[in-house]
């Protein structure tokens, strides 16, 4: 390429740019809304266009601009939603040199003398255009003041005047901002969208385009038109005018998505030796141990959604193997393990940007996620040392990390048996079942207080629920009298309240009085000290204090009594869950 082609060469995001709002992907709400408002002449005086970077807030605000002021190739045309980017409005808008088209960066002129210059240049009207128009880009920069100078002229602008304001923070736009503008959200381009886009730019490049890198370009660019069309650009450098998915994948210091797909499987197996060396091969080919790290959690987070909605496999960015293995992971590991991996990924990404060498921060994010894969939840292993299982149960946490265990071989099965047998809320109802007849409730008896504080429950009231539980010290309680004691902090006119709400939930009168002494602990007080005694017990339990001293720093978050929860007809269910394991992978 010539020095002088070299310096006129214009990036792919400016040669592309929508000049009208036929170019215009992805935002057909938003053109059909302007389209009528043209065509009925009700054109708003100020416009807010907000969305992400990239899908074309200022390209619409200066095809608004062109629209507004289009005279038509022969010097008689009105407003429209179509400009012919021939008259000399048009080309000078289109070029930035427009005088009675101002454009204003927000971000660099914040202040009120920025915003008192336009206030005194709106009361003249344009020098040759039909409309005086002003694009503030980044709006929400602006300054509290500047956005209080412009209220008046913004609700009041003289006819000649219009107002297109573009941001990514409208958040930060004041609501009195916001009440004077035509709103317009662009919305995120669609994947399927965006590929075809960015083959007919290629296309018209005369570029040829892997199917495979324009999936990873439009993944990459996250809904942003201007970064596929720069990544895009990018690639085609790098790949000297041919993209292939290994080139975007260099380019952009990603891991094969096939590869970090059977990095998940050795995670997930518990096989650290296989997870290490995975790592190790695709650092050595250039991935970012980082990147690579992020994929991993990328792809844990499609899997479980997968689990959820298998439909979500449909993604036309992802190719026909990487479908098939997502939706088979997510048939065979249960959500218990890919929540678990999440938490531990996003930790481990954390970590590994502040340790002094990124490669061994993800290999110990690795290590710690195939040792956790051995190990039964707290749960299981209980139900283990209740059955007497405790050896079994030894030794499958003790089971090295490099093999898969034959506990989470068993736990597979289990798991998808148990997800497989468990019919959903949303199921449908068998064809001609009838609803039963709801039974007339008795009037309800509230011989002791536990009824009185089990109705205010059910009746939901929880403002009354919370001063009952933790401000009534119970002295004596029969059917229509309460007699307590307040606890410190108890709200003055709890006595008032509570007989009141009872009066009118039972149709009978109470009395509530208060006593200064003589009354017995809260149930708050009680579920604490039961609370408290529980964990001194746990902490008593030898298999605690093994716990505790393999995990230091480990702490009791709660004692769940398993037996108390189980109704008899889970027992069987439970049985089943006795050999679930945190993975559960099947050889061969």
């Amino acid at each position: 390429m010539s020095e002088t082609s070299a310096q006129g060469y214009r990036v792919l995001a400016r040669t592309y740019r929508p000049q009208t709002f036929a170019d215009m992907i992805g935002q057909e709400a938003m053109v059909r809304t302007l389209r009528n408002a043209f065509a009925a002449g009700r054109i708003a005086h100020a416009f807010m266009l907000t969305g992400v970077r990239g899908v074309g807030k200022t390209s619409t605000a200066r095809i608004i601009a062109k629209g507004m002021n289009c005279t038509g190739p022969d010097g008689t045309g009105g407003p429209t939603t179509e400009p012919c980017g021939q008259c000399e409005p048009c080309r000078a808008i289109a070029e930035g040199r427009h005088v009675d088209v101002l454009e204003m960066d927000a971000a660099s002129r914040t202040g009120v003398g920025d915003i008192r210059e336009i206030i005194d240049g709106v009361a003249y009207r344009a020098a040759s255009a039909r409309y005086k128009i002003y694009i503030i880009d980044e709006v929400h920069m602006l300054s509290t003041n500047a956005f209080n100078a412009l209220l008046k002229t913004l609700e009041e602008p003289p006819a000649h005047v219009k107002f297109i304001f573009a941001t990514t923070e409208i958040r930060k736009v004041p609501v009195t901002v916001l009440s004077r503008c035509q709103r317009f959200d662009l919305r995120r381009i669609e994947p399927e969208t965006m590929i075809a886009h960015l083959g007919r730019i290629a296309d018209a490049e005369g570029v040829k385009l892997d199917a495979d890198a324009c999936a990873l370009i439009t993944r990459a660019a996250e809904g942003s038109v201007r970064d596929a069309l720069s990544l895009l650009d990018q690639a085609i450098v790098h790949g000297a005018g041919e993209v292939g998915a290994e080139t975007v994948r260099a380019m952009l210091g990603l891991a094969d998505r096939g590869r970090v797909l059977d990095l998940f499987e050795r995670v997930m197996r518990g096989d650290a030796a296989g997870a290490l060396a995975e790592l190790g091969a695709q650092y050595a080919d250039g991935a970012d141990p980082f990147a690579v790290l992020r994929d991993l959690a990328e792809a844990t987070h499609w899997i479980s959604v997968l689990k959820i909605t298998p439909g979500a496999a449909d993604d036309p960015t992802i190719s026909p193997d990487e479908r098939a293995r997502g939706l088979d992971f997510a048939a065979r590991l249960p959500m218990r393990a890919l929540t678990r991996a999440w938490q531990m990924l996003i930790r481990a990404i954390e970590e590994t940007s502040l340790a002094p060498n990124p490669m061994a921060g993800a290999e110990m994010a690795l290590i710690r996620l195939t040792h956790v894969a051995d190990l039964p939840d707290p749960e299981s292993l209980l139900r283990r040392l209740g059955a007497g299982g405790a050896a079994g149960g030894a030794a499958g946490a003790g089971a090295p990390a490099g093999g898969a265990p034959s506990g989470g071989v068993r736990a597979m099965a289990t798991a998808a048996e148990a997800m497989g047998g468990v019919p959903t809320a949303a199921g449908p109802r068998a064809q001609g079942a009838a609803l039963p007849a709801r039974a007339e409730a008795p009037a309800p008896v509230l011989a002791r207080f536990e009824d009185v504080v089990a109705m205010i429950r059910a009746r939901r009231d929880m403002t009354l629920l919370v001063d009952v539980e933790t401000g009534v010290r119970l002295v004596r309680h029969a059917p229509g009298r309460i007699e307590f004691e307040p606890a410190p902090g108890a709200p003055p006119d709890l006595a008032a309240r509570l007989a009141r709400r009872l009066q009118e939930w039972t149709g009978s009168r109470w009395g509530v009085s208060i006593v200064s002494e003589g009354g017995a602990p809260t149930i708050a007080e009680t579920a604490t000290r039961a609370r408290d005694d529980a964990a001194s017990e746990a902490l008593d339990h030898p298999v605690v204090q093994a716990v505790l001293a393999a995990f230091p720093g480990a702490r009791i978050a709660a004692v769940r009594d398993i037996a108390a929860e189980t109704a008899p007809d889970e027992a069987s269910d439970d049985a089943a869950m006795i050999d679930d394991d945190w993975d559960p992978f099947e050889e061969g």
